[in-house]
């Protein structure tokens, strides 16, 4: 079963004194992309976070953020007046330049960022292992999430492929008729231009056979076969991260088309091979969103 890269997840509890909300969004990605954004106290388990959200999300572009919502009890906080003077100076000035009533400034600072913050450096190892069930509780929801937009994937991209196998069966059915076109074709032209009993009917057949053979493209054929076979059990593969693996393949099944195509002379084959490449480039675009 595939796993998409694009989900969301959630997850609030109490640790302590303290409840938590995790809010995780991912998007894909072809590395492992983190934005995290935490409270001033939980920086000591920045390093432990993000190797948490690697080993267990893979890759993608992910946005982790991490609140603490009050509970109604009151808590002791500090001020950082260092930083609150620094702000006040600047929005003073801005105050003055823009002609603004500065008495609003105080209610102004106590908004913004750091300026007061609770007392607790930290949290103690037992509330960090508790803190940690809360991360892998919104990482479970994500997965949750990823697996059922997995599922709509993995279904789609067997559609482009049994779509680009049913086109290959298409040309299969037009290379015999193809080569009695060229055939034919060829003839009637010398015929019209040199005259029936002017070639050599042999060097002809001759030179039929080895123009026919080095435009054949039963070679391609068995080759995009089973490239699209190995790519459905890919898709039936238990293990994760296959995305990369998905691409691959697609790259391999869009050369054997474009050779198909570079050999064809051949309108309706080359329909084919347009309907063909219009499909792989929506796998294309699908597989991109898969873990």
């Amino acid at each position: 079963m595939l796993k998409s890269m694009t989900g969301f997840g959630r997850a609030e509890q109490a640790v302590g004194d303290k409840t938590f909300q995790v809010d995780i969004k991912s998007l894909n990605g072809k590395q492992f992309e983190l934005q995290l954004k935490l409270p001033a106290f939980l920086k000591p388990f920045e390093f432990s976070i993000r190797k948490l959200l690697s080993e267990k999300l893979g890759r993608g572009s992910l946005d982790c953020t991490i609140s603490l919502k009050g509970t109604g009890n009151a808590k002791p906080v500090s001020i950082n007046t260092d930083l609150a003077k620094a702000y006040y100076k600047a929005l003073a000035d801005l105050s003055e330049e823009l002609n603004l009533d500065p008495s609003n400034i105080l209610s102004t600072l106590v908004k913004l960022p750091e300026v007061i913050t609770p007392t607790s450096d930290t949290l103690t190892d037992e509330e960090w292992q508790q803190f940690e069930k809360v991360i892998l509780s919104a990482i479970d929801d994500l997965n949750g999430h990823r697996l059922n937009e997995g599922a709509s994937l993995e279904e789609d991209l067997l559609l482009r492929i049994d779509n680009i196998l049913k086109h290959q069966e298409e040309v299969i059915r037009l290379e015999p008729l193809r080569q009695v076109k060229i055939r034919e074709g060829l003839t009637k032209l010398l015929e019209e231009q040199v005259g029936k009993e002017n070639y050599d009917a042999n060097r002809l057949e001759q030179e039929l056979i080895y123009y026919i053979e080095k435009i054949d493209v039963s070679e391609e054929q068995v080759r995009l076969k089973n490239h699209c076979d190995y790519f459905k059990n890919i898709l039936q593969e238990p293990e994760e991260g296959k995305g990369k693996k998905l691409s691959f393949i697609l790259q391999e099944i869009g050369r054997e088309i474009n050779t198909t195509g570079s050999k064809a002379y051949d309108s309706t084959i080359q329909k084919c091979v347009v309907l063909m490449k219009d499909e792989l480039e929506k796998a294309k675009e699908q597989v991109l969103n898969v873990l």
